[in-house]
């Protein structure tokens, strides 16, 4: 049977308040050390034989951003990568550096890493060392292979961070990495195993070993709920396997504030439907079910974090098929929240699926919704791969979002949401069209279309995910697969508790 799940993680990270000595040294396999670009002599003298490596850096060619590369002359001689770095920047740039400095460091494959980071303040230093530990944690991570050579393991087992800045937090960093990494491992597993039954198969594995609740919402049962609008994508399947897949985490001591609520769009392939997408734009379409995938990797890392207030995720699980009995346009179905939708395009399928996740979540009535989907290619065209998009019905959360992807390094930027886009999405003959024919701000139609499945009384993040996949990789993570939003929901739900201020009445 297909692994449909990554192995967990054997990284161990501890912290020694000192920098390295000599004898540490002889205990490491590599050792990574930032600095900034002109380093003062006085750096070099805090490590071990830094008069060899100053004198190696001085021989360097002045324009050279190079990391320097060398061995220590001891017993052991353990590499040594040096990078060095602007001494201010933007966490994204600070990331991105890190990230290609690290990349050296993780072609060695050493088994015991050390980390220094040298000459900055207290809060420069906890931003690279974060930086440094996360981007090596995504980048050991092995991604699934079908090959009959398939790359070994890695051999990592342990990172040692040498005067550790105040408030660096490893657990922190490896919930992120561990949800990242199996948002970024789903994501990149082939269609035909990762299929809604396989789907199905991981998220039941998943929850047994995490300890989450899991339901299934089968086609017969989501029709008895009324999930017209999901049933029309899933109608078109060879089989029928598609459904919604509900997991419940609860942390140990009860809490009294209502659910959190996670949303994801899992559409296992997507060819269109009727209107059928041409080859190039069918190619990836197994990357279709990313938000769903970033949704369940959100649940694993603050499940690993104790995160102290209750979640629910619904997983929107299904294929978008072209065959006798697929959904065309000019049909008219009605969602579970009896809204009636004309149908327009059919390959704008995963508002559909997300129209019914979103009316069973609020039925739970959660303090706060945050769902997420590779939604709009007009997202792509408005801002690249580089930045996903925001969308809320409570316009007074936009700041704290934006900071949130500022402060994480996964950047977005927060769209309109005004009411006279529903203008182009009036139908003559149901409540709703699901899309215009016209496509222009497709990414703000579908936002807008989306919150009518929102009951007005909670709180609603919709992320369109065009960061999703990005050539060369973005920021902290070196696939083009980027699990993007893991990341950026903890700065969320975590560092900024929206929920929480959403539960007291405040939002600034």
């Amino acid at each position: 049977m297909t692994r449909l799940l990554p192995d967990p993680s054997r990284i161990s990270i501890t912290r020694s308040r000192s920098l390295p000595t000599e004898g540490q040294l002889k205990r490491l396999q590599h050792l990574l050390v930032l600095m900034p670009e002109s380093p003062g002599e006085e750096l070099w003298h805090q490590l071990p034989h830094g008069d060899v490596l100053a004198a190696l850096a001085w021989r360097r060619p002045a324009e050279a951003t190079a990391p320097l590369r060398t061995h220590f002359p001891a017993s052991g001689r353990a590499a040594a990568t040096i990078g060095f770095l602007a001494s201010h920047g933007h966490p994204f740039a600070v990331q991105t550096a890190v990230r290609k400095i690290a990349a050296d460091v993780l072609a060695d494959d050493p088994e015991t890493l050390g980390i220094v980071v040298l000459g900055w303040d207290d809060e420069t230093t906890l931003l690279m060392q974060s930086a440094a530990i996360s981007t090596v944690l995504l980048g050991a991570f092995r991604m699934p292979s079908q090959k009959k050579k398939s790359p070994r393991p890695t051999r990592l087992r342990r990172l040692r961070i040498f005067s550790p800045a105040a408030g660096l937090d490893p657990k922190r960093l490896l919930a992120e990495a561990d949800g990242n990494n199996l948002a970024r491992w789903l994501t990149a597993l082939p269609p035909n195993q990762l299929d809604a039954a396989g789907y199905r198969r991981a998220a039941t594995q998943l929850s047994r070993r995490e300890g989450w609740k899991m339901r299934f919402l089968d086609e017969k049962a989501l029709a008895r709920k009324g999930a017209g609008a999901f049933l029309a994508v899933s109608q078109g399947n060879a089989s029928r396997d598609a459904g919604i897949i509900h997991l419940r985490y609860r942390p140990a001591k009860v809490s009294g504030r209502p659910p959190l609520a996670l949303v994801g769009k899992g559409i296992c392939f997507d060819t269109g439907g009727n209107n059928l997408k041409p080859f190039k734009s069918m190619l990836n379409m197994h990357e279709d079910m990313q938000g769903s995938a970033v949704a369940l990797g959100t649940l694993l890392a603050l499940s690993r974090l104790d995160y102290p207030h209750p979640v629910d995720c619904w997983l929107a699980i299904t294929e978008n098929r072209i065959g006798p009995s697929a959904y065309k346009s000019r049909d008219v179905v009605t969602a579970a929240n009896g809204t009636s939708i004309e149908v327009i395009h059919t390959d704008a399928e995963g508002r559909m699926a997300l129209a019914d996740a979103l009316a069973l979540a609020c039925v739970e009535a959660p303090t706060m919704i945050f769902d997420y989907a590779t939604l709009t290619g007009s997202c792509v065209q408005a801002l690249s791969s580089r930045y996903c998009g925001v969308f809320s019905n409570r316009p007074d959360l936009y700041p704290a979002l934006k900071n949130a992807g500022r402060e994480s390094g996964e950047r977005v930027w927060g769209f309109p949401m005004d009411e006279d886009f529903d203008e182009a999405l009036e139908s003559k003959v149901a409540d709703v069209a699901q899309c215009s024919a016209n496509n222009d701000g497709d990414h703000i139609l579908a936002a807008r279309f989306l919150g009518r499945f929102v009951d007005p009384k909670t709180a609603w993040v919709h992320m369109d995910l065009s960061a999703g996949h990005h050539k060369g990789g973005l920021g902290l993570v070196p696939t083009a697969v980027t699990g993007f939003g893991v990341r950026y929901s903890l700065s969320v739900l975590v560092d900024h508790d929206l929920p929480g201020k959403l539960a007291g009445g405040k939002t600034a």
